[in-house]
């Protein structure tokens, strides 16, 4: 039986399993090879390691792991999980394995506006997050491909960084482009706009079918409900990263920074939960 389980790969699950293995826990990581960030190059906004690629973050992650004799690691896709009480089943490769307790970190998904040539260029020029891509654009214009209130948000956020911020209705954008330095916006009535990058608001998922599963809690957000410290409405089971986020929060921090300090506070948890154990 293992003390700790963790699906999902990413920065939230590997340090969720640094924690633990730093306490001599015996902690499975299972990881899908599926992350949120794949068509990323660079990635930004993380102290010590600002534009690294998250490949390469996440192999360095693995490269520490193998220091700590307690932690194991599985490229293994989880098919289903059910929780008990006294512990977690967790189906992999045919395979039930029990443990005391359950961390989930397998993220979201993104549904992005259906505008042909859009895909193409996510993760690099069409991006989410002003604080993770928005610098690379400095002093260029950009567009804001947003018809919700948040667009406000979004245009004031990145006035001090775009020479212009430009907010346009998603609908209007019959395709995207790419031009000599960025995107070129073609419109409903064939103007065309030239932009470094543009920012969209995806819908977003959760990507495994875990938290529904077991019948956590949720937010309005779509993201599973969890306390400070990562444990959710089930008793043993923990979720980390952009899928969960404490009632304080309006929402998921998608961000790496996040994503580690939401792993580490929930392997403290369990780690505190074993010492108080009676």
């Amino acid at each position: 039986m293992y003390e700790a389980i963790i699906i999902g790969g990413g920065p939230a699950g590997l340090q969720a399993a640094l924690t633990l293995g730093r306490m001599h826990r015996r902690t499975l990581l299972l990881d899908s090879g599926e992350y949120r960030n794949a068509t990323v190059d660079h990635a930004h906004n993380l102290l010590g390691n600002d534009g690294v690629a998250p490949a390469d973050l996440r192999r360095r992650g693995r490269d520490e792991l193998a220091a700590y004799p307690t932690v194991e690691v599985r490229d293994a896709t989880v098919s289903a999980v059910a929780a008990d009480g006294d512990g977690v089943d967790v189906e992999v490769d045919g395979e039930t394995l029990r443990t005391a307790h359950l961390v989930l970190a397998t993220g979201l998904a993104d549904d992005l506006p259906p505008i042909p040539g859009l895909a193409e260029h996510w993760g690099g020029r069409v991006a989410n997050c002003p604080f993770c891509h928005g610098h690379e654009f400095a002093g260029r214009p950009v567009a804001v491909l947003n018809a919700s209130p948040h667009a406000a948000m979004l245009r004031g956020m990145l006035a001090p960084v775009a020479s212009e911020v430009v907010v346009l209705d998603p609908a209007r954008v019959s395709r995207v482009e790419p031009a000599a330095d960025g995107l070129r916006l073609v419109l409903d009535d064939d103007a065309t706009l030239e932009v470094a990058g543009a920012f969209v608001a995806p819908a977003s998922r959760q990507r495994a079918p875990f938290a529904a599963q077991l019948g956590l809690e949720v937010q309005e957000s779509g993201a599973v409900r969890i306390d400070p410290f990562g444990r959710t409405s089930v008793e043993r089971v923990f979720a980390a990263g952009d899928m969960a986020h404490p009632d304080h929060f309006p929402g998921p921090m998608a961000t790496l920074a996040a994503a580690i300090a939401a792993g580490q506070l929930a392997a403290v948890a369990i780690v505190q939960s074993f010492a108080t154990a009676p």
